[in-house]
């Protein structure tokens, strides 16, 4: 009898500790750890997409390692100073959804002073070119969308429009303004039809829990923008190697906006579409998730972003990016070094 209550007791203890492990459950030691990490504080997060843009960075000379690592909910939290400011470092892996975990995992977790997200990313803007380093003042989200049924236009309102779930302020995309091969010169109809984009719903900790507000363009936090003007001097990488150069000088430069969506953009008319309708430069799978993020929880951020192609193709040398992924990682990373450098004086 004492045997069966024992025997019931330890499955019953496993099954709860199963069900916690599978539920993202932190360990004691883990919990510690971070407890621990902590007291360290405050620190400037490094979101970063990918291992090959994390790469450059634990491997220069300007970035010294704690040897700190905290393993938890499949995110590795690397810790060091760069400097002398203390960081920690984050891969997020590809599109928003694992850009928004990341930076909440982050966030809430560990005590954060502000947030820098770097990069590379394609290109919208035909005055920017492959190697060049651009930082937006504005990031939107363009990828959430009221789609509209064939038939209907710019005069017809939104399904739960009047409830305030969806709007027409923003703007739309009609898919029939871009048919090919009309020689007749008349305007055809297209049953895709159009397209609204619209803001994402956030919930800021400072407000009522529940009540959502709108956000479409988030902007970066004012002082962040302005030490990274003091940037656009530094030199940047133009070669991979001493047969392949870049054709342009790459340079730092501020602009106004750039845009995210987990869409790998390859096409020159919608390339063409978001920049005359956004003025937007870099496009890219991450960094709109890690603004509004920022945004609902109040942390000061700014993205880092190097170009690596012309999103659709362009010149020559554009749309290359398996040539020129490398030499935009190191810019970014040349850029984010000396971002650092100044945010710490």
């Amino acid at each position: 009898m004492i045997t069966s209550k024992v025997l019931y007791l330890f499955l019953s203890a496993l099954m709860l500790l199963s069900a916690q492990q599978a539920n993202g459950y932190l360990s004691a030691k883990t919990r510690k750890m971070i407890a621990k990490a902590n007291r360290d504080g405050p620190y400037l997060g490094l979101v970063i997409p990918n291992l090959f843009e994390m790469n450059p960075l634990l491997q220069s000379p300007n970035f010294t390692s704690s040897n700190l690592i905290i393993d938890f909910a499949g995110r590795r939290f690397r810790f060091g100073k760069v400097a002398k400011k203390e960081v920690i470092l984050v891969m997020t892996g590809l599109g928003m959804i694992n850009a928004g975990i990341t930076t909440q995992l982050l966030l809430s977790f560990f005590k954060i002073e502000g947030v820098v997200h770097y990069g590379i990313a394609g290109n919208a803007n035909p005055s920017l070119n492959i190697g060049d380093v651009a930082i937006p003042q504005y990031w939107g989200h363009t990828a959430l969308w009221s789609w509209q049924r064939y038939g209907q236009g710019p005069e017809d309102e939104l399904p739960l429009e009047s409830n305030g779930d969806y709007t027409r302020e923003i703007g739309y995309l009609k898919f029939a303004n871009y048919t090919a091969n009309v020689t007749d010169g008349r305007s055809y109809n297209n049953l895709l039809n159009n397209i609204w984009y619209q803001p994402e719903e956030v919930f800021p900790i400072n407000g009522t829990p529940e009540q959502r507000e709108h956000a479409f363009w988030v902007s970066v936090d004012p002082l962040y923008f302005e030490i990274s003007k003091k940037l656009e001097g530094l030199v940047l990488e133009g070669c991979i190697n001493s047969t392949t150069c870049l054709s342009t000088t790459p340079k730092v430069t501020t602009v106004q906006r750039g845009t995210s969506a987990s869409i790998y953009l390859d096409n020159v008319a919608y390339r063409s579409f978001i920049y005359n309708k956004f003025n937007v430069s870099p496009v890219d799978m991450e960094s709109a998730s890690v603004a509004l993020i920022c945004l609902q929880q109040i942390k000061p951020f700014i993205v880092i972003r190097a170009i690596s192609d012309l999103a659709g193709g362009g010149s020559a040398d554009s749309n290359e990016a398996d040539t020129f992924t490398s030499l935009a990682a190191n810019n970014s990373v040349l850029v984010l070094l000396e971002f650092i450098k100044h945010l710490s004086n």
